[in-house]
């Protein structure tokens, strides 16, 4: 069921299907680096899976913009984490990687959205998915720019470390990336 939800997304938004499935491959690894045992390493691949089925009410004109978005444009996209919390809601299998899908766009010192959450207050499958979510977005190509690197893409996580993300989930992508865990096949290199 979560795999034809991703699938259904991917079908509206190329980028979107294709990007939860490399999410969820890199929050289980991130995970397991973390110590996380393997039912919470389940439901973080299930919740990397759903984290951006919000999207699904995001016009599709939006979602495949070749430029930069108007602020009603962008505002629709903000959107998406509590219209995936309201699909995700729905689904009693799914409601445990609620909080994937609502806080994975929050950020470490309180400047993100939804709710502006911060620190300890995201919940840890969100602060993970923040860090995977944002390096998977750098290493591949959207239509309004080109993917960085995955040495600048490295550098932008370790830049926004402290302000942006949780040190210790960084660290840990880091330490996953340097030991060869970290699986990039098919990324800017």
């Amino acid at each position: 069921m979560f795999l034809a939800l991703a699938e259904a997304l991917q079908a509206r938004d190329a980028f979107s299907g294709a990007h939860s499935l490399r999410v969820a491959s890199l929050a289980g690894t991130v995970g397991e680096r973390l110590g996380w045992d393997e039912a919470r390493i389940t439901r973080l691949r299930i919740g990397a899976l759903l984290h951006d089925i919000g999207k699904l009410a995001v016009p599709t004109t939006i979602l495949r913009k070749p430029g930069p978005l108007t602020k009603p444009e962008f505002a629709h996209i903000r959107y998406h984490p509590v219209a995936g919390a309201r699909l995700v809601q729905a689904l009693a299998p799914a409601r445990a990687t609620l909080a994937c899908a609502l806080y994975h766009h929050e950020r470490w010192d309180g400047g993100g959205y939804p709710l502006g959450r911060s620190g300890g207050k995201i919940p840890p499958e969100a602060r993970l998915l923040a860090v995977v979510d944002a390096f998977d977005a750098m290493t591949f190509g959207r239509p309004f720019r080109r993917p960085l690197t995955v040495d600048a893409a490295l550098a932008e996580l370790d830049r926004c470390s402290g302000t942006q993300f949780e040190p210790a989930v960084v660290r840990a992508f880091v330490d996953a990336y340097d030991a060869g865990d970290v699986d990039l096949r098919r990324r800017a290199s």
